[in-house]
């Protein structure tokens, strides 16, 4: 069992034995490692080494790759506290920003209410897509992994389709939603250097806020995860089991559809025609096992893994494949999963000193 300080050492060893691995990559081929730490702190913070001032933009570009990475975190965090894995997530995301996009785009709405009905909308889609997978494993006992997996792809076509065929739509992209409808700031965008910087923020904020207090100060976040960590005596207890199921997965496609709407609102302004996905929901498997699926920890996770993300460019422009990126996030992803491996050197340090002391 983890202790409090366990909570926040195992993952934090992990994300340095990360970018350790990434250090030894560069060093074995012949390439400044100090490259990583220039490329790190001039996304987190818009300081380039040797020059003097600072960039906006980057710090507004990270906080704008890390908002639907926490949603997406957030997500997954809430199905699995709850006892399941939504691996559908990314569907969600993907039914989130299709909902958002037409609605905006040829529903016309007060100028005063049109973002917040968008994103509610955009909510609401991925709540009734995680439905889908919830009914198939309360009414007929189908893992929401199988079925979750193959509605990704379902929502990634059905989505590809209907851009195509909005007014005005070409074969890559949909016309711009109206700019009532979208979360940009023109003041972010003037004090950033330009960023694409949004209200989106304050979203993601809201949702933080209501993931801690439902999953740890309800009695209804309580039933959710009495259901999922022992279904036959939370429904000895009363607790109606088949609903509870259904509502964690609803509620966590709802955080899933808002981060697909964040998109569409706040970072593109538009419908885009992809057959390959975004990978916000996927990435947020990634987000919620290093923060451990509470509300703090999704938010670091968040940050850590869009600064991985905005660094890859970076990189990439200093002569570094961007791909070391894609290494250190996997090698932290890894090194969270073997978090037994860790803790057991932990304990052993532990108990070596205790001996000692003897």
């Amino acid at each position: 069992m983890y202790n409090k300080k366990e909570k926040i050492l195992v993952p934090l060893i992990a994300v340095v034995l990360g970018v350790l691995l990434g250090i030894i990559i560069l060093v074995v081929s012949n390439r400044d490692f100090m490259v990583l730490f220039s490329s790190l702190l001039k996304g987190l913070t818009g300081i380039t080494l040797g020059k003097a001032g600072i960039n906006l933009r980057y710090p507004g570009e990270l906080m704008v790759t890390t908002m639907p990475l926490i949603l997406g975190g957030l997500s997954i965090g809430f199905a699995y506290r709850c006892g399941m894995f939504n691996i559908g997530s990314e569907g969600q995301v993907i039914m989130g920003s299709l909902a958002a996009c037409c609605f905006g785009i040829l529903v016309p709405i007060p100028t005063r209410f049109a973002a917040v009905v968008v994103l509610l909308v955009g909510a609401l889609a991925g709540a009734l897509w995680a439905f889908i997978p919830g009914i198939l494993k309360t009414k007929f006992n189908i893992s929401e992994v199988v079925s979750g997996i193959m509605l990704n792809y379902s929502g990634m076509f059905i989505a590809s389709y209907f851009y195509k065929i909005l007014p005005g739509s070409t074969t890559t992209r949909t016309v711009d939603l109206p700019v009532n409808a979208t979360l940009k700031s023109d003041f972010f965008y003037n004090i950033t250097n330009y960023s694409r910087l949004n209200w989106g923020f304050l979203v993601v904020i809201v949702c933080v806020i209501l993931y801690w207090f439902i999953i740890e100060k309800t009695t209804f976040g309580y039933k959710l995860r009495a259901t999922g960590f022992n279904k036959f005596g939370a429904k000895f207890a009363g607790i109606k089991t088949d609903r509870a199921t259904i509502l964690s997965l609803m509620i966590s496609g709802a955080l899933a559809g808002l981060a697909g709407a964040l998109l569409i609102q706040g970072t593109f302004g538009y419908g885009r025609v992809s057959l390959a996905f975004d990978n916000v929901g996927f990435d947020g498997i990634a987000v919620a096992l290093v923060g451990g699926c509470n509300a703090i920890g999704v938010v670091l996770g968040g940050f850590l893994f869009g600064l991985l993300k905005i660094t890859q460019p970076l990189l990439q422009t200093s002569g570094v494949p961007r791909e070391i990126g894609d290494i250190i996030s996997a090698a932290i992803v890894y090194f969270v999963a073997i978090q037994y491996v860790i803790l057991y050197f932990i304990h052993k340090k532990r108990k070596t000193k205790g001996e000692s002391k003897e």
